[in-house]
Formats: structure tokens, sequence, C-alpha cells
């Protein structure tokens, strides 16, 4: 990795800036927390530095969209500080501000490696914006910025950019070093065959994604939601399935452009409503009307288990059906078994829905890597250059 790590600086009786990714999500009107994973995530880069005797750790992250006043009281940060303490088994303290006097004095005044969680930093209008002041201010506070929110580096935020704008040096904490070990070499530098598997609803919020898959992977699969705009574009009927009628041209382009590398689903199982119960039956090719496709057929999935024997990397990004109902899981369950069945290949999941889906199926330790980033990762996988990784300094 070419990019500086925490290994590569010394900490040393110094106040250290951290960008975590505390956007975990909540429950009972903001009052308590639902599912801790990304603060778990964080440990590790915590413990580390805390291992080396820094002055103080001072932790920046977001939580929650902020877009008027009274957004503020059910995505206030105060909510993590008591389960960041357990986890970390010292006192942590918060501070209810994201500037002025009370931030500044918890920090002058903080000895003997003391964890300080800063107020939401979108509480901030500059924070979205990336308010150079703002920035400005912030490194201003510290002697080392560390960036680990993985999450949130496809942004270019006051605090994952403007910080390491001013303040030097600027390095990767172990989570975001993971991402660029996994995703950065699966995409620019992977072991192959490489093959790269789409799911989710939308043409649409996949377009960069299998624009640079076709181009640098040996296999593109296509299922979930997506591929009966993919159906269309072949000429099949597609019954009351999601379609994106203005990006079928672009399918079509697609099934042009990849031709044997691009493997598309032949059945898949349907209903005539979008619920868990119905008039459920698998069809192959046209899906007549009054039915709608909500999961690839058993023909599709073992296209798919071929495709995979001897790959070398995996990316998947994107469930197979409607996973949350159980009569149409089966596609995203046999593609978990499949990647959890491959010898020595470097399995990648690429945050969001099926990184959900990989954790609630039970297969998340089954597989290599699981992102913690569903946009970013995404991004990524695009071949684009995030501002918030570009902002940590070289090695």
């Amino acid at each position: 990795m070419d990019k500086l790590t925490i290994r590569d600086i010394d900490v040393t009786n110094k106040t250290v800036l951290v960008r975590v990714d505390f956007n975990v999500p909540l429950k009972d009107e903001g009052k308590a927390i639902s599912d801790d994973n990304r603060i778990v995530a964080a440990l590790p880069t915590i413990n580390y530095l805390l291992d080396h005797n820094p002055k103080a750790v001072v932790l920046f992250s977001h939580l929650g969209k902020i877009k008027k006043e009274e957004d503020k009281a059910k995505n206030n940060m105060a909510v993590v500080a008591p389960r960041l303490a357990e986890l970390l088994g010292r006192d942590v303290e918060f501070v209810d501000a994201t500037r002025g006097e009370k931030l500044e004095n918890a920090i002058k005044e903080a000895h003997d490696g003391q964890v300080i969680l800063v107020q939401n930093t979108r509480y901030e209008p500059g924070e979205t914006k990336n308010d150079p002041e703002l920035g400005k201010y912030w490194a201003s506070l510290g002697d080392v910025f560390v960036e680990d929110a993985f999450g949130s580096v496809h942004r270019a935020h006051a605090s994952t950019v403007g910080i390491p704008t001013y303040l030097h040096p600027a390095a990767a904490g172990f989570l975001l070093e993971k991402e660029i070990a996994y995703i950065g070499k699966a995409v620019n530098d992977p072991e192959r065959p490489l093959v790269a598997i789409l799911g989710g609803s939308k043409v649409s919020s996949k377009i960069g994604v299998i624009n640079n898959l076709l181009k640098v992977a040996d296999k593109v699969i296509i299922g979930g939601g997506m591929a009966f705009t993919f159906y269309a574009a072949k000429g099949l009927k597609t019954g009351s399935s999601l379609v994106e009628e203005d990006k079928i041209d672009l399918a079509k382009e697609y099934i042009e452009k990849g031709g044997d590398k691009l493997l598309l689903p032949v059945d898949a199982v349907c209903n005539t409503a979008f619920a868990n119960e119905g008039d459920i039956k698998t069809i192959e090719g046209d899906i007549p009307d009054g039915y709608m496709g909500l999961d690839i057929g058993p023909k599709s999935i073992e296209n798919i288990k071929n495709a995979l024997v001897g790959a070398k990397t995996v990316i998947w990004n994107g469930p197979m059906g409607v996973f949350e109902m159980s009569n149409f899981a089966n596609g995203t369950i046999e593609v978990c078994k499949a990647l959890a069945a491959l010898d020595g290949a470097n399995t990648i999941i690429g945050g969001g829905d099926s990184a959900a889906a990989v954790k609630q199926l039970g297969f998340a330790d089954k597989v290599s890597h699981i992102s913690t980033g569903g946009g970013a990762s995404l991004e990524y996988m695009e071949g684009k250059v995030l501002p918030g990784i570009a902002a940590v300094d070289d090695k």
C-alpha cells in the first residue's frame, strides 16, 4: 500500500484526530443503538493508538442526516459514547460541541490517552460543503490525523478531506487500510480469474460499476431486480417486474460489449404480488402479465456456480432477489454458499444490502472481507479516486 498508515507515524504524547464511522442505526427515536458493528470495526485502530501513548484520541464522525434543526435531537452522538466506553473498557468523554471553548478545553486538558468523542460533525453546516475554515479549525485542534471512516471517504467533507488538507501527517487507520487492500487490489490488481456478481434493484445505481467491471473482470454476473431491465433489452417479456425503461438501451449496449463475459439469469422465481405469499412459480424466459420476478431461479443459480469454478477473486455487490422475504431468498443464500465453498479465493462483499444479507444469513465468517461502506465501495469498484483516500499522505 502506497499510503501512510498508523504504523508509520509517531503518536507519543500527541493529540490524534481520528475520522471514524459511527453512523450507526438507531432506535427509540435516537435513544438507543440497534447495531454497533461500525463502532466495533473502529476498535483495532483506536486500541492501537491507545497502546502507543498518545496525549488524547479525538474522534470525529457524522450520524444520520441533518437537514433541519429538529434532526439534531434524533441524531445526537451522545448515544454512542457509553457503548464505545463499554467496548474499549475505559472512559470516553463526550463533548456536546463541534467547535468553541468547551471542545478546545476538553482537548487541551486531556492526558494519558483520554478518548474524546466530538458531537455529530453534521451539526456544522460547513461539514458537507467542505468549508475550508471549518477544516482548518478542526485541524488546529490536533497534531496528527487518522482517516478510518471508509464509509465516508467518497465524500469530500470537512472532516474527511478538510482536516488532512491542513494537518499532517495524515495516515490511514486499519479499517481503511483493509478496504484499500481488498477492494483496491481486487479492482486494480486482482488475482485471476476475477468474477463480479452484481445484484440489487436498479441498473441506474450500478452503471459505473458494471462499466468498469466489464473492463477489468473475467466474468460479470447480473442478478436481482436490475436483471429485468436486461430481460427487456433482450426482447423478453417482463410482466410487472421492475424495469427501468430509460436504461434499456444502456443494457443493450452492455450485452453487446460484454459478450460471453456477461452472464444474465435465464429463469426467475415470480409472484403475482410483491409479497412473500401468493401464486409463486419459477418461470424461464418470458414473464407473463401479472407476474413479477423476485428472485433468480434454479437454472440461473447453477450457471452462477459453474461460472465461479476456479475463481481466485470474487466481488459481490447486491442481493440476487428480495432476500428479506423467505420465499425469494434462495438465490442470495445459494450465492453465499457458493462463495463459502470456494477454495483459496479472495471473496469480497461490497457493503450495503449484500453485506446485510451475508450477515443475516450467517455467512459473515465464510468470506474474506465485508466492506463497511455501501456508496464508497461502489465508487471504489467504479475505479474512481475517492477524495478521503486521496487526502491521506503518500508514503
